[in-house]
């Protein structure tokens, strides 16, 4: 058995240490992690006459609502370079990604609340679990994206292959923002009731149901949006190829990056007086 001691001193007076230990919890929460991710799916689509339809239905009816709204010009979108039904889709399928990776820190903690206080284990298995959980359900999303391909016979480039690389970086970055609000989220419930609101306003700031302005007021808030340059870059690698937001890109990323170690260190650190205190 390995022995734990617990001391009053912070675990920033010891940096090298914290690391080595926060590397050591990670490795050892995946058994835990792969366990918890296959109960969530399995309880996720068990008492559900639809199952895994569930996964194509949002993108499906946001995108008919919209296609129908354009035709009839109630809003007008602007010129994009796939056939509109296909453009709002496949945004749509990357946005609601996003959203489940800022969710699902935050769920992954409110539904372990009754162990956290009674059971020692790696809090990092929580987040991969729902991170595992994330990349599965937009797995499923690939076979609606793959149909609209297919269907609406938009040509592909080598780029494709890159796609994925885009798409992990828009996952972690609704992860890192999700790690950051998950111990206060487990204090108030105002983070998650909060959240509904703010996610809704977000998605009309975000180029998905319109391409991405390029003057104006709004089209620098579309802009100064992390979530634009991530998405729009997926989206791209996976048709035209053309990258219009590279630079952006790789910003957000590396900043996605150093911020997920440091928000990662803030959870330790804060997930012990957050226990203490709902226990």
């Amino acid at each position: 058995m390995k022995e734990i001691i617990y001391t009053p001193q912070s675990s920033l007076r010891h940096p090298k240490k914290l690391l080595r230990e926060m590397w050591q919890d990670l490795l050892a929460s995946r058994e835990l992690a792969w366990r918890l991710m296959v109960r969530d799916i399995n309880s996720q689509y068990r008492q559900s006459l639809l199952g895994i339809t569930w996964a194509f239905l949002p993108p499906i009816v946001m995108a008919t609502g919209f296609t129908l709204a354009n035709q009839a010009n109630v809003i007008q979108v602007g010129k994009t370079d796939i056939p509109y039904p296909a453009y709002v889709t496949f945004s749509t399928a990357l946005w609601q990604t996003f959203v489940e990776a800022l969710n699902a820190p935050l769920q992954a903690v409110t539904q372990a609340r009754p162990i956290l206080a009674k059971v020692n284990f790696p809090r990092e298995a929580l987040i991969i679990a729902k991170l595992g959980e994330t990349l599965f359900n937009f797995a499923i999303k690939i076979i609606l994206i793959i149909a609209l391909f297919i269907w609406f016979q938009i040509p592909v480039t080598w780029t494709i292959i890159l796609a994925p690389v885009a798409i992990i970086h828009l996952i972690l970055l609704g992860t890192l923002i999700g790690v950051l609000l998950a111990p206060l989220g487990l204090l108030y419930q105002d983070i998650s009731r909060g959240l509904s609101l703010i996610t809704g306003f977000w998605l009309f700031l975000t180029p998905v149901i319109y391409p991405v302005p390029k003057t104006g007021i709004f089209a620098a808030l579309v802009n100064f949006n992390p979530v634009t340059p991530l998405l729009v870059t997926a989206r791209e690698l996976a048709t035209t190829g053309n990258l219009s937001q590279s630079t952006a890109f790789w910003i957000v990323s590396i900043i996605t990056f150093i911020g997920l170690i440091l928000t990662w260190i803030a959870f330790r650190l804060a997930m012990p007086f957050v226990v203490e205190r709902v226990g």
